[in-house]
């Protein structure tokens, strides 16, 4: 179940991660995470909430140590700098060459969340040839504005289903292999505690080996969010009768009731 941030208790480790703030903004002189301005303020006054709900995500990530998100954070922060994960949002692509990449939408009564409502975002890989870091990390930020902004469950967490009903894993390029190893660092590294479950579907069992790949690189924790199937009409099972026909619901097809993002 996502987690409740309008509730976030105060805790020693996170204070002692706020005051550390000031210092990692000095350094990285960026400000932004996810789409939220961190902000430090004077000593002894606590930082806006939004900035403490960023702030735990990090600390969640390292096992509740400051140091190891202190530095966690400021590597994202100077990424962030660097990529411009924001401006991504802005960038045009043909509707008819990559529209079917990516699609963020919302769904509810979803079995294993327990939520009302979730975003869950839909990345369909062998729909075309195209980044596959650059198209998630596009939807990754498209998810934040969806939710009403201070209310209900953590709005910077989702649920993400990757869908491989497309790929052929024997013609593949070894490169485009060797990339998946990437985009999981990538996310383990900028993107932590940001996905309540992660489902992947219609995936072969020649893929098995990136099973273990994912389990090398992630904490037990984050594995366990993790589930495989190899068809898509299981992904009912745990999301409900609101995802589309080809996933075992009754919902609309994506490309009707969702956002498209590449």
């Amino acid at each position: 179940m996502a987690e409740d941030w309008t509730d976030l208790p105060p805790t020693p480790n996170l204070a002692e991660f706020a005051v550390e703030l000031p210092a990692i903004l000095e350094e990285t002189q960026h400000h932004e995470i996810y789409g939220v301005e961190l902000q430090a303020v004077g000593e002894g006054k606590p930082p806006a909430h939004t900035t403490l709900i960023i702030l735990s995500k990090f600390l969640r990530a390292n096992a509740d140590d400051p140091l190891k998100a202190k530095e966690q954070l400021s590597e994202a922060s100077k990424w962030r700098k660097t990529y411009r994960p924001l401006d991504a949002l802005k960038e045009t692509f043909s509707a008819d060459k990559f529209g079917r990449l990516g699609y963020v939408t919302t769904i509810n009564g979803a079995k294993e969340t327990k939520s009302d409502k979730d975003v869950v975002t839909f990345n369909i890989y062998g729909a075309a040839a195209k980044d596959p870091k650059k198209s998630n990390c596009t939807s990754n930020e498209a998810t934040k504005p969806i939710p009403d902004y201070g209310q209900g469950p953590d709005p910077y967490e989702a649920v993400q289903v990757h869908d491989y009903l497309s790929v052929s894993f024997f013609r593949q390029p070894a490169e485009v292999k060797a990339s998946s190893s990437k985009i999981i660092d990538l996310f383990q590294r900028y993107y932590p505690e940001t996905v309540s479950y992660k489902y992947f579907v219609n995936v072969p069992l020649v893929m098995q080996w990136m099973m273990g790949t994912m389990k090398a690189l992630m904490s037990k924790e984050t594995v366990q969010k993790m589930t495989w199937m190899t068809y898509g009409s299981s992904l009912q099972q745990y999301l409900g009768d609101g995802v589309p026909e080809e996933y075992g619901g009754i919902g609309p097809p994506l490309s009707e009731s969702a956002m498209t993002v590449v």
